[in-house]
């Protein structure tokens, strides 16, 4: 994935960062993602691999939205720098981040023809419907706040799970989530994050679209563990 150039940590006086009041907002929504049975499984090598490759043909679709909405709002960023970032980002999960779930997906015996035959499931579709809505209809940061919870949160979990991996049996799940904490992609949500602070919006202003992705977010897993 093409991680944002980290630029240098703003400071600021006196006052959370905007993301930080976001993220302190939807504790209980990401305590719940932390502890749910796929992520658990996966992170200790216990979930079952037909759950893995259900998840997979999800997340590949659910890629191919989240790279609209990144074009989507990349034509309202409010300078061209931000536009390029955006740009860039949608670039690098059409092109980096879709090959590597393709490598996945072959890896667990599925063609590329089968994984685009793969349907959405509700909850698929119901998360994509917000992202290119939210995207269609609003501003630029309401946009990249949409979209922040589903990049910050695998971060977060690969963080939070880390000692789980490294006694991982199962080398397909190693992989996988040794990505999540690479130094490039903590960068690439650092850079997020400091777009969203950048917005002079508050916390209020953002929470809907924020709390939104969220729970999508745990929703997803819920459904990839039930094959739902």
């Amino acid at each position: 994935m093409v991680a944002f150039k980290l630029e240098q940590q703003r400071v600021v006086r006196g006052r959370r960062l905007l993301t930080d009041e976001l993220r302190r907002m939807a504790d209980p929504i990401w305590e719940e993602i932390h502890r749910h049975p796929f992520v658990v499984e996966l992170y200790t090598g216990r979930l079952p691999l037909e759950k893995f490759r259900y998840y997979l043909l999800q997340d590949y679709s659910y890629i191919v939205n989240l790279t609209r909405a990144l074009a989507l709002a990349a034509a309202k960023a409010p300078s061209p720098q931000l536009m390029k970032e955006a740009l860039a980002l949608a670039y690098g999960e059409v092109t980096e981040e879709m090959a590597s779930y393709e490598s996945l997906l072959r890896e667990l015996g599925l063609s590329v023809e089968e994984v685009a035959r793969a349907e959405p499931n509700s909850v698929n579709v119901g998360y994509s419907s917000f992202m290119l809505s939210t995207c269609s209809l609003e501003g630029f940061y309401q946009c990249m706040t949409a979209l922040l919870p589903c990049f910050w949160s695998y971060a977060e979990i690969a963080e939070r799970h880390r000692a789980e991996l490294e006694s991982n049996p199962v080398p397909i799940y190693r992989r996988w989530a040794s990505e999540y904490l690479s130094e490039g992609y903590r960068s690439l949500v650092s850079r997020l994050r400091e777009v969203v602070d950048s917005s002079g919006l508050r916390a209020a202003e953002l929470w809907p679209y924020f709390r939104r992705a969220s729970l999508y977010e745990l929703e997803f897993w819920e459904a990839a563990y039930e094959g739902r």
